[in-house]
Protein backbone atom coordinates (compact mmCIF):
# COMPACT_ATOMS: atom_id res chain seq x y z
CA UNK A 1 0.00 0.00 0.00
CA UNK A 2 1.24 3.31 -1.08
CA UNK A 3 0.96 6.96 -1.00
CA UNK A 4 -3.19 6.31 -1.83
CA UNK A 5 -4.63 6.07 1.60
CA UNK A 6 -2.86 8.88 3.37
CA UNK A 7 -4.53 11.34 0.42
CA UNK A 8 -8.08 9.56 1.29
CA UNK A 9 -10.12 11.46 3.77
CA UNK A 10 -8.71 10.47 6.39
CA UNK A 11 -7.64 10.41 6.43
CA UNK A 12 -8.83 8.24 9.54
CA UNK A 13 -6.67 5.08 7.62
CA UNK A 14 -4.36 7.55 6.55
CA UNK A 15 -1.18 8.57 7.47
CA UNK A 16 2.20 6.82 7.87
CA UNK A 17 0.27 3.20 8.03
CA UNK A 18 -0.93 3.96 4.25
CA UNK A 19 2.26 5.47 3.15
CA UNK A 20 4.94 3.46 1.28
CA UNK A 21 8.44 4.61 0.00
CA UNK A 22 8.69 6.45 -2.72
CA UNK A 23 8.01 4.58 -6.04
CA UNK A 24 10.06 5.19 -9.32
CA UNK A 25 7.85 7.65 -10.79
CA UNK A 26 7.88 9.75 -7.29
CA UNK A 27 11.64 10.35 -7.53
CA UNK A 28 12.15 14.04 -5.80
CA UNK A 29 15.05 16.30 -6.38
CA UNK A 30 17.25 17.15 -3.51
CA UNK A 31 16.92 20.70 -4.45
CA UNK A 32 13.38 22.59 -3.52
CA UNK A 33 11.22 22.89 -6.70
CA UNK A 34 7.27 24.86 -7.01
CA UNK A 35 4.58 21.86 -7.74
CA UNK A 36 3.45 21.47 -11.47
CA UNK A 37 0.70 23.93 -12.74
CA UNK A 38 -2.63 22.44 -11.69
CA UNK A 39 -4.67 23.47 -14.65
CA UNK A 40 -6.11 20.03 -15.16
CA UNK A 41 -7.90 19.96 -12.07
CA UNK A 42 -10.82 22.46 -11.35
CA UNK A 43 -10.66 24.82 -8.76
CA UNK A 44 -13.23 24.63 -5.84
CA UNK A 45 -16.21 26.13 -6.15
CA UNK A 46 -16.34 27.31 -2.48
CA UNK A 47 -14.56 27.22 1.14
CA UNK A 48 -15.54 24.72 3.44
CA UNK A 49 -18.42 25.86 5.51
CA UNK A 50 -18.41 27.61 8.46
CA UNK A 51 -18.16 24.88 11.39
CA UNK A 52 -20.60 24.13 14.50
CA UNK A 53 -19.52 25.04 18.13
CA UNK A 54 -18.33 23.64 20.31
CA UNK A 55 -16.46 21.25 19.24
CA UNK A 56 -17.04 18.01 19.53
CA UNK A 57 -13.93 16.67 20.66
CA UNK A 58 -11.81 17.92 23.85
CA UNK A 59 -8.22 17.09 25.29
CA UNK A 60 -7.77 13.86 26.29
CA UNK A 61 -9.93 11.99 23.78
CA UNK A 62 -8.63 8.70 22.42
CA UNK A 63 -9.56 6.83 19.57
CA UNK A 64 -8.68 3.18 18.36
CA UNK A 65 -8.99 1.43 15.05
CA UNK A 66 -8.66 -1.78 13.27
CA UNK A 67 -6.81 -1.53 10.09
CA UNK A 68 -7.65 -3.98 7.68
CA UNK A 69 -6.41 -4.31 4.07
CA UNK A 70 -7.98 -6.97 1.29
CA UNK A 71 -10.18 -8.13 4.12
CA UNK A 72 -7.54 -9.04 6.55
CA UNK A 73 -6.32 -7.33 9.56
CA UNK A 74 -3.17 -5.10 8.95
CA UNK A 75 -2.94 -3.00 12.26
CA UNK A 76 -3.43 -0.62 14.80
CA UNK A 77 -4.43 2.93 14.74
CA UNK A 78 -4.81 5.56 17.57
CA UNK A 79 -5.80 9.57 17.46
CA UNK A 80 -5.32 11.65 20.50
CA UNK A 81 -6.29 15.15 21.59
CA UNK A 82 -3.62 16.82 23.15
CA UNK A 83 -3.95 20.12 25.11
CA UNK A 84 -4.09 23.42 23.66
CA UNK A 85 -0.15 24.72 23.46
CA UNK A 86 1.04 27.98 22.39
CA UNK A 87 -2.30 29.00 20.67
CA UNK A 88 -2.61 25.38 18.72
CA UNK A 89 -4.52 22.18 19.46
CA UNK A 90 -2.42 19.05 18.38
CA UNK A 91 -3.56 15.84 17.56
CA UNK A 92 -1.35 12.98 17.23
CA UNK A 93 -1.76 9.67 15.12
CA UNK A 94 0.05 6.82 15.78
CA UNK A 95 -0.01 3.58 13.64
CA UNK A 96 1.42 -0.19 13.82
CA UNK A 97 1.01 -2.73 11.50
CA UNK A 98 0.57 -6.10 12.93
CA UNK A 99 3.03 -9.20 13.10
CA UNK A 100 1.04 -10.80 10.05
CA UNK A 101 1.07 -7.85 7.82
CA UNK A 102 4.72 -6.82 8.55
CA UNK A 103 5.76 -9.60 6.72
CA UNK A 104 4.36 -7.99 3.34
CA UNK A 105 5.26 -4.34 4.86
CA UNK A 106 6.63 -3.64 8.49
CA UNK A 107 4.88 -0.22 9.47
CA UNK A 108 5.28 1.86 12.32
CA UNK A 109 4.85 5.86 12.98
CA UNK A 110 3.32 8.71 14.50
CA UNK A 111 2.07 12.03 13.17
CA UNK A 112 1.59 15.08 14.55
CA UNK A 113 -1.10 18.06 13.32
CA UNK A 114 -1.06 21.48 14.84
CA UNK A 115 -4.68 22.83 14.54
CA UNK A 116 -5.96 26.53 15.40
CA UNK A 117 -8.18 25.97 18.25
CA UNK A 118 -11.48 27.23 16.39
CA UNK A 119 -10.53 27.14 12.92
CA UNK A 120 -9.46 23.84 12.84
CA UNK A 121 -7.01 25.01 9.52
CA UNK A 122 -3.50 23.54 10.81
CA UNK A 123 -0.18 25.64 10.94
CA UNK A 124 2.04 22.87 11.03
CA UNK A 125 2.23 19.14 10.05
CA UNK A 126 5.26 16.54 11.51
CA UNK A 127 5.53 12.88 10.92
CA UNK A 128 7.94 10.54 11.73
CA UNK A 129 7.80 6.52 10.11
CA UNK A 130 10.17 3.66 9.53
CA UNK A 131 8.67 1.36 6.90
CA UNK A 132 11.05 -2.18 6.36
CA UNK A 133 13.74 0.03 8.37
CA UNK A 134 13.22 2.76 6.05
CA UNK A 135 12.86 5.90 8.30
CA UNK A 136 10.81 8.63 6.64
CA UNK A 137 10.61 12.30 8.27
CA UNK A 138 8.06 15.31 6.97
CA UNK A 139 7.91 18.90 8.02
CA UNK A 140 5.24 20.95 6.85
CA UNK A 141 4.21 24.23 7.18
CA UNK A 142 0.85 25.95 6.22
CA UNK A 143 1.06 29.43 4.77
CA UNK A 144 -2.57 31.71 5.62
CA UNK A 145 -1.63 34.51 4.17
CA UNK A 146 -0.33 32.93 1.19
CA UNK A 147 -1.74 29.97 0.97
CA UNK A 148 1.67 28.07 0.94
CA UNK A 149 2.46 24.58 1.60
CA UNK A 150 6.58 23.92 2.45
CA UNK A 151 7.54 20.23 2.56
CA UNK A 152 10.99 19.58 3.68
CA UNK A 153 11.30 15.64 3.88
CA UNK A 154 14.09 13.27 4.51
CA UNK A 155 13.27 9.67 2.96
CA UNK A 156 16.26 7.61 3.96
CA UNK A 157 19.32 8.85 3.25
CA UNK A 158 18.01 11.79 0.89
CA UNK A 159 16.15 15.25 2.03
CA UNK A 160 14.62 17.66 0.19
CA UNK A 161 11.83 20.17 0.00
CA UNK A 162 8.68 20.60 -2.18
CA UNK A 163 6.59 24.08 -2.34
CA UNK A 164 2.75 23.71 -3.15
CA UNK A 165 -0.12 26.54 -3.24
CA UNK A 166 -3.58 24.88 -2.15
CA UNK A 167 -6.84 26.77 -2.83
CA UNK A 168 -8.98 28.03 -0.28
CA UNK A 169 -8.74 25.39 1.81
CA UNK A 170 -5.43 23.86 2.64
CA UNK A 171 -5.61 20.72 5.39
CA UNK A 172 -3.28 17.38 6.33
CA UNK A 173 -4.33 14.27 6.54
CA UNK A 174 -4.12 13.92 10.27
CA UNK A 175 -6.20 16.91 10.78
CA UNK A 176 -8.83 16.68 8.29
CA UNK A 177 -10.80 14.10 10.10
CA UNK A 178 -10.89 16.65 13.20
CA UNK A 179 -12.03 19.39 10.94
CA UNK A 180 -14.70 17.00 8.96
CA UNK A 181 -16.58 16.33 12.85
CA UNK A 182 -17.38 19.62 12.95
CA UNK A 183 -19.14 20.36 9.42
CA UNK A 184 -22.98 21.30 9.53
CA UNK A 185 -23.62 17.92 8.32
CA UNK A 186 -26.99 18.30 5.91
CA UNK A 187 -27.83 15.51 2.82
CA UNK A 188 -26.20 16.80 -0.73
CA UNK A 189 -23.20 19.10 1.38
CA UNK A 190 -20.93 19.62 -0.79
CA UNK A 191 -17.03 19.42 -0.06
CA UNK A 192 -14.30 20.28 -1.54
CA UNK A 193 -10.69 21.29 0.23
CA UNK A 194 -6.78 20.04 -0.65
CA UNK A 195 -4.78 18.21 1.45
CA UNK A 196 -1.49 17.03 1.61
CA UNK A 197 -0.09 13.39 1.78
CA UNK A 198 2.70 12.02 0.97
CA UNK A 199 4.93 14.97 -0.06
CA UNK A 200 2.23 15.66 -2.56
CA UNK A 201 -1.11 17.97 -2.90
CA UNK A 202 -4.59 16.43 -3.19
CA UNK A 203 -7.76 18.16 -4.49
CA UNK A 204 -10.29 16.32 -2.54
CA UNK A 205 -14.06 16.73 -3.48
CA UNK A 206 -17.40 14.97 -1.97
CA UNK A 207 -20.72 14.94 -0.46
CA UNK A 208 -22.62 14.20 2.59
CA UNK A 209 -24.59 11.62 0.66
CA UNK A 210 -27.40 10.50 3.52
CA UNK A 211 -27.94 9.53 6.78
CA UNK A 212 -27.98 6.03 7.74
CA UNK A 213 -27.76 3.12 10.53
CA UNK A 214 -24.64 1.76 11.09
CA UNK A 215 -24.11 -1.46 13.24
CA UNK A 216 -20.44 -2.10 14.44
CA UNK A 217 -19.22 -4.02 17.41
CA UNK A 218 -18.63 -0.69 19.61
CA UNK A 219 -22.35 0.24 19.56
CA UNK A 220 -25.18 1.01 17.27
CA UNK A 221 -24.97 4.80 15.16
CA UNK A 222 -27.10 6.89 13.37
CA UNK A 223 -24.22 8.13 11.22
CA UNK A 224 -23.66 10.85 7.81
CA UNK A 225 -22.37 8.82 5.16
CA UNK A 226 -19.79 11.28 3.09
CA UNK A 227 -18.47 10.17 -0.03
CA UNK A 228 -15.08 11.86 -2.47
CA UNK A 229 -12.51 11.47 -4.42
CA UNK A 230 -8.73 12.52 -4.20
CA UNK A 231 -7.41 13.73 -6.99
CA UNK A 232 -3.42 14.13 -6.98
CA UNK A 233 -2.53 17.87 -7.91
CA UNK A 234 0.40 17.60 -9.95
CA UNK A 235 -0.80 13.99 -12.18
CA UNK A 236 -4.59 14.19 -12.64
CA UNK A 237 -4.89 10.37 -13.62
CA UNK A 238 -4.17 9.31 -9.94
CA UNK A 239 -7.43 9.69 -8.60
CA UNK A 240 -8.81 7.64 -5.22
CA UNK A 241 -11.93 6.83 -3.89
CA UNK A 242 -13.07 7.96 -0.16
CA UNK A 243 -16.20 6.81 2.07
CA UNK A 244 -16.55 7.95 5.65
CA UNK A 245 -19.19 7.29 8.45
CA UNK A 246 -19.21 10.24 11.35
CA UNK A 247 -21.83 9.66 14.19
CA UNK A 248 -24.74 11.64 14.21
CA UNK A 249 -24.71 12.85 17.87
CA UNK A 250 -22.72 15.36 19.99
CA UNK A 251 -19.38 13.47 20.05
CA UNK A 252 -19.16 12.82 16.34
CA UNK A 253 -16.86 9.85 16.47
CA UNK A 254 -14.81 8.93 13.05
CA UNK A 255 -16.97 5.56 12.67
CA UNK A 256 -15.18 4.03 9.77
CA UNK A 257 -13.10 5.14 6.79
CA UNK A 258 -12.49 3.33 3.82
CA UNK A 259 -9.88 4.30 0.86
CA UNK A 260 -8.99 2.30 -1.89
CA UNK A 261 -4.92 2.07 -2.72
CA UNK A 262 -3.12 0.20 -5.34
CA UNK A 263 -3.69 -3.28 -3.47
CA UNK A 264 -7.42 -2.73 -3.19
CA UNK A 265 -9.74 -1.41 -0.51
CA UNK A 266 -8.42 -0.35 3.30
CA UNK A 267 -10.28 0.35 6.43
CA UNK A 268 -9.99 1.64 9.62
CA UNK A 269 -12.72 1.04 11.63
CA UNK A 270 -13.37 2.15 15.09
CA UNK A 271 -13.11 0.08 18.41
CA UNK A 272 -12.40 1.46 21.21
CA UNK A 273 -12.99 6.12 22.90
CA UNK A 274 -12.43 7.63 25.71
CA UNK A 275 -12.55 10.97 27.25
CA UNK A 276 -11.50 12.66 30.63
CA UNK A 277 -13.71 11.39 33.20
CA UNK A 278 -15.54 8.41 31.26
CA UNK A 279 -15.34 4.88 31.18
CA UNK A 280 -13.61 3.72 27.73
CA UNK A 281 -16.25 1.82 25.67
CA UNK A 282 -14.38 -0.97 23.36
CA UNK A 283 -16.14 -3.24 21.07
CA UNK A 284 -17.62 -6.15 21.68
CA UNK A 285 -17.61 -9.48 20.05
CA UNK A 286 -20.02 -11.08 18.08
CA UNK A 287 -21.91 -8.08 16.70
CA UNK A 288 -21.95 -7.19 13.08
CA UNK A 289 -19.92 -5.44 11.58
CA UNK A 290 -20.31 -2.56 8.95
CA UNK A 291 -21.28 -3.64 5.09
CA UNK A 292 -20.67 -1.94 1.45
Amino acid sequence: MRSALAASFLLLATTTYAQGAAQPEDKEPEAAQAAPATAKVALCPTALPTLTSPLAFMPGEDLEFDLDAMGAQAGKMSMRTHRPDNGVLPVQIDVQSNAFFSKVRRVKGSAVSYLHPRTLRPSRYVENATENDVQRKVDVAFGAKDRSVKVDYTLGGRSGRYLYTYDKDGLDVAGAIYLMRQLPMKEGLPLCFDVYGIRKLWRMTGVVEKREHVSLPIGEFEAWYLKGTAVRLDRPSIQREVHVWISDDARRLPLVAVGTVDVGAVRATLTAYSRPGDKKQRAQTGKEELKW
